[in-house]
């Protein structure tokens, strides 16, 4: 055998030296070289996985980015409706204020106008009242003076003086005088121009004739009551006459003081208790107190008859009724009796001549 050739020790085939050794030397760098390539494929396998590592890593920091942009985004959008929101709330309720406001403003500047109306009407009324008032006033006044001008003018021996303003009493007073000065009487009168008439004035004149010791009493009315309708008459002891006639009224009534009091001054000369009581008894003074004691009875008696009226009305309800409750139980009575049964007389029911037959 020659020294080039070997053999295998498992096959037992020949091989030549040159072709083992150049087998054996590829065979080692086949190793070597695929020792090489997979120390190079597991380095670019570690690598490939690494930028897989990486790259995950990195998508999943993009996704976590793009999801916190989305969250970033929706928490904007959802601060942006609230804000909006929150401004549109607001905004309401700076136009509900100024609403309000404006309405308040309104409301205020309306009750100040109704109340700037309110007190303008009140002036303007106020106004009304008393210039009617002062015209009235006026009125009275005129014609006050006009009478104390017309009674100075007709009798000047005559004292005609206005009462005092906010003193009890009529509105003008005459005393009356004779030529020589003696003083015979005094004649209240009260004026009134109204437009209807009150049934009290007699009453209150007749009281400041008894205050003032006057003798009589003249009401001068443009209005006038029944008993004066034909422009004068006597109301309750109270003379009422119309303007136009009462110059000649007082003309007649001076006459009868004068009158009156002259027979005064002739009885005043008789002496003793008799004719002082005379006097007295002829005296104005006492015929006013007749008169108040009369006015009493009157009012008493007008009370007494309505009283009575009163009483009347309900004696006779009650005699009705006892009368009907007589005759109801005569009809029982007599219904019994008819029908056949025997019943003992009844006083009160019974006429006395049946009880007398029975």
């Amino acid at each position: 055998m020659s020294s080039s050739i070997i053999v295998c020790p498992k096959c037992k085939a020949e091989i030549p030296v040159e072709e083992a050794l150049s087998h054996a030397f590829r065979e080692k760098i086949e190793i070597q070289a695929k020792k090489g390539f997979d120390e190079e494929k597991k380095l670019l396998q570690e690598e490939l996985e690494s930028k897989i590592k990486k790259l995950s890593a990195a998508e999943d920091a993009e996704l976590k980015l793009r999801k916190d942009k989305l969250a970033l985004e929706e928490d904007k959008r959802s601060f942006e409706i609230q804000k909006q929101r929150a401004i549109d709330e607001e905004r309401g309720k700076i136009r509900e204020q100024t609403l309000n406001e404006a309405t308040d403003s309104w409301r205020l500047k309306e009750k100040e106008f109704e109340k700037k109306l309110s007190d303008m009407k009140l002036a303007l009324d106020d106004a009304q009242r008393k210039a009617t008032q002062g015209s009235q006033q006026l009125q009275g006044e005129v014609a006050e003076l006009d009478l104390e001008n017309s009674l100075r003018a007709e009798f000047t021996s005559d004292i005609v003086q206005p009462v005092g303003k906010g003193v009890r009493g009529a509105d003008i007073s005459q005393t009356v005088k004779t030529s020589m000065g003696n003083v015979c009487g005094t004649i209240l009168f009260e004026i009134k121009r109204t437009k209807a008439w009150a049934n009290d004035w007699p009453k209150k004149l007749k009281e400041d004739l008894r205050a003032a010791k006057a003798n009589v009493g003249v009401i001068v009315s443009t209005v006038l009551p029944d008993e004066a309708k034909s422009g004068l008459g006597l109301v309750e002891g109270v003379w009422v006459v119309t303007p136009p006639l009462l110059i000649s009224v007082v003309t007649l009534i001076r006459t009868k003081l004068i009158d009156v009091a002259r027979e005064k001054f002739v009885s005043s000369n008789q002496a003793g208790k008799s004719e002082k009581l005379y006097e007295f008894i002829v005296s104005h003074e006492f015929s006013q107190q007749l008169e108040a004691i009369a006015e009493v009875y009157q009012e008493m008696n007008s009370e007494i008859a309505k009283e009575r009226a009163a009483m009347e009305r309900i004696w006779k309800t009650r005699e009705v009724q006892v009368r009907r409750l007589l005759t109801g139980t005569a009809n029982i009575v007599g219904g019994i009796r008819g029908s056949g049964a025997t019943m003992p007389s009844i006083k009160g029911i019974d006429l006395p001549e049946l009880l007398e037959s029975e």
